[in-house]
């Protein structure tokens, strides 16, 4: 993966010791600055999927907000800021859990200090924008975790307005548990245009949601890639999409970066 020395120093003494499945194939796109989504239960080293690639692209001596994550949940934030702090221990990075229900004036106060990653829930980052003490033009990665879950929870519109709020080539790394339309809507909604990755944790039931979910990746005459994870229970499932879209769906290779 060519990961920066001190970022290796940091995932190791986290504990990881080999990256899981997920990890695997996406960390690279991530990386790359591809668009991804990704459908991820908790547990499966999701947080330190996106952390690791935000590590990797950020630039220490930039004073200045380089990536943004939105998380459904105060808890959340505050977890996915704890994880990008200990992987980035060696690292002179600076990341704010920006959530609601704490001290505004020490939110402005930490933002206008300079930190290279912000992480909260969508309200309080949306307030920090609007009072101009959250910089979004050097935001270059944007995260949207447990969308389906900020979605149950009525932050469609907020999502929106954080989205409007930051450069139009971000990259966005979107993570689910589920996959239902109203997620895919956002997608849409925010413009992700240029999906080159499209992860499935578990294979749609429906054959019809499964080119629904897929539809995001290869669009405008791009190349496009959809990454199944199966059990022996799927196959039938698998074989069930084959035949209704007429084509193959070949093993993954060692190297997913060879296809995109």
């Amino acid at each position: 993966m060519n990961l920066k020395e001190k970022l290796l120093r940091g995932i190791y003494a986290y504990g990881f010791e080999k990256p899981s499945a997920i990890q695997q194939r996406a960390i690279i796109p991530c990386i790359c600055g591809r668009d991804v989504i990704a459908q991820a239960q908790s547990g499966t080293g999701k947080t330190a999927t996106f952390s690791i690639a935000i590590l990797q692209k950020i630039e220490s001596t930039v004073r200045d907000c380089q990536a943004l994550v939105l998380a459904p949940t105060r808890e959340l934030a505050i977890q996915i800021q704890k994880v990008v702090l200990a992987l980035g221990d060696f690292i002179q990075i600076e990341c704010h859990a920006c959530i609601g229900g704490t001290n505004v004036r020490e939110d402005m106060r930490n933002l206008e200090q300079g930190v290279q990653v912000v992480v909260g829930t969508p309200g309080r980052v949306y307030d920090m924008i609007q009072r101009k003490v959250l910089r979004t033009n050097n935001i270059k990665l944007f995260v949207l975790d447990e969308a389906d879950e900020m979605l149950s929870r009525g932050f469609k519109d907020q999502i929106h307005d954080v989205f409007r709020m930051i450069p139009s080539d971000v990259q966005v790394i979107l993570l689910s548990a589920t996959m239902p339309n109203e997620v895919l809507e956002v997608t849409r909604g925010i413009d992700v245009q240029q999906v080159s990755l499209v992860i499935n944790y578990d294979l749609p039931n429906n054959r019809e949601n499964y080119i629904h979910r897929i539809g995001r990746g290869g669009r405008f005459g791009r190349k496009g890639v959809a990454i199944n994870f199966i059990t022996e229970e799927d196959k039938r499932t698998l074989i069930d999409i084959e035949q209704f879209c007429n084509t193959k769906i070949e093993e993954m290779p060692i190297n997913v970066a060879d296809l995109i």
